[in-house]
């Protein structure tokens, strides 16, 4: 068990989506005994929790009052029941919008003038609460906006039942059971790659009995010859460096794929604080802004409004083991904008909306900020993958294809293609990244 107060931050993947028995990730993290036991519940595994933790929440509005429950909950139900209907566009050849945004907004313009009953406040209220609802959506799909996500294939992903829950020893736990079971030196850390060379035919020094048709080459100068490379690069990665990654250079059809397919940002920002200005109960403290709505244009002034995009902090959990931390998540341009600020600018402006959303002007500021910054990081350039407005799930199958496309070649497989972003029902999860893993290694095995 950790000590108290092992101050563990998931600056990556934070919780198993979906634990039950046809998630890869929660069986391997059973059997090790890396959950806790009460994760672990027969009844955590059947709750249909639609990938959406429901955690006892508090919800502040802009005005620096808690919002009515009641009017939160209405306003997020009608917002689910326009999500889930989504799915019934699958498939269809003439879907009725061409983005999830657009199709939602369409919906909202015509459902919510009839639902508050004609009551103005009402009415705004719910407009700013299903806002809300479009933001988090934007952290779940790793987008800027939700009309960056195409409508027709959206319900071709597909969510696992279970409660959402956590590792207690962090999601790294995992991969280093899964390393300790190979021999001493086999992985190599910090190689960074340069180029891929493919369709070649290399020779190791001193030996002409063979040759290769991959050679990795090194940033340091180092290289490896090989039959086979499974590549397992964030499609944020082969967007920006793809071209000169491979030599020679990936099929058109491969390259389209990678140009077609979205690929966004999803921060954190965990804040520490000396006390609890939350309820002990309180897992989730979500924001409003209650001048806010999905039928107007939200402004562009990154600079002045990018902390708007924060959908609220999750609390975490025990904070015996956490101390007093909170960890917001923010998606999309603004996130970007966000990793461009110093700590200090984020801990000013985190302090100054807390502020004003519990409409106390001195409560006390957090005492150390701590971030992720995946879209700057060089070989991530970004969080996860989805399904834009212009691609599909072929898109998603294309990429995941082996090279050289000829499966008569006689030097195949060169390139194999893994990670989340070539599983085309769990993209953007853990378990599709290990799943697409496995498929590739089953594969060669075969």
């Amino acid at each position: 068990s950790l000590p108290a107060g092992s101050g563990l931050a998931e600056m990556g993947a934070h919780w198993i989506h979906g634990p039950s028995p046809g998630n890869p990730v929660f069986c391997l993290a059973s059997q090790y005994g890396l959950l806790s036991p009460e994760t672990a519940r027969e009844e955590n595994q059947q709750a249909e929790a639609g990938g959406h933790p429901a955690l006892p929440s508090v919800t502040y509005g802009s005005s620096g009052r808690v919002l009515s429950p009641k009017a939160v909950s209405e306003a997020r139900n009608l917002f689910y029941a326009l999500l889930a209907s989504t799915r019934a566009f699958q498939g269809s050849k003439q879907p009725p919008a061409p983005s999830v945004g657009e199709y939602l907004r369409a919906e909202i313009a015509r459902r919510v003038p009839t639902m508050a009953g004609g009551v103005e406040d009402a009415r705004r209220l719910q407009l700013a609460v299903l806002a809300a609802c479009l933001k988090l959506e934007c952290c779940i799909s790793g987008t800027h906006s939700m009309d960056l996500v195409a409508l027709e294939p959206f319900g071709e992903y597909v969510s696992l039942p279970g409660l959402d829950c956590t590792f207690p020893g962090g999601y790294s736990s995992l991969s280093e059971r899964l390393l300790s079971a190979l021999p001493e030196g086999t992985v190599l850390l910090n190689k960074a790659v340069r180029t891929i060379r493919w369709r070649g035919s290399f020779r190791e020094e001193g030996d002409d009995a063979r040759d290769f048709p991959v050679r990795v080459e090194c940033e340091d100068g180092d290289a490896f010859l090989a039959d086979h490379v499974i590549i397992t690069v964030p499609l944020g990665f082969l967007k920006e460096r793809h071209q000169e990654f491979f030599q020679p250079p990936l099929p058109e059809r491969k390259a389209e794929a990678i140009r077609r397919l979205g690929f966004g940002t999803n921060n954190k920002i965990f804040l520490e604080f000396e006390e609890p200005f939350w309820e002990p109960h309180q897992q989730l403290l979500e924001l409003v802004w209650e001048d806010e709505s999905p039928l107007e244009e939200p402004s562009a002034d990154l600079e002045a409004n990018w902390f708007k995009k924060l959908i609220g902090f999750v609390v975490l959990q025990p904070p015996e083991q956490h101390g007093h931390v909170l960890c917001g998540f923010i998606a999309g341009r603004e996130s970007e904008h966000m990793e461009t600020l110093s700590d200090a600018e984020v801990l000013s402006t985190m302090t100054r909306l807390l502020r004003t959303l519990t409409g106390n002007p001195s409560l006390p500021a957090p005492r150390s900020v701590l971030r992720s910054r995946w879209h700057s990081a060089p070989y991530t350039r970004g969080s996860y993958s989805y399904v834009a407005v212009g691609s599909s799930g072929d898109d998603i199958d294309v990429l995941a294809q082996p090279l050289p496309e000829d499966p008569q070649d006689p030097r195949p497989l060169q390139l194999l293609f893994a990670g989340e972003a070539t599983h085309r029902t769990f993209y953007s999860t853990t378990h599709g990244a290990l799943l697409s893993g496995w498929r590739e290694a089953e594969r060669l095995t075969q």
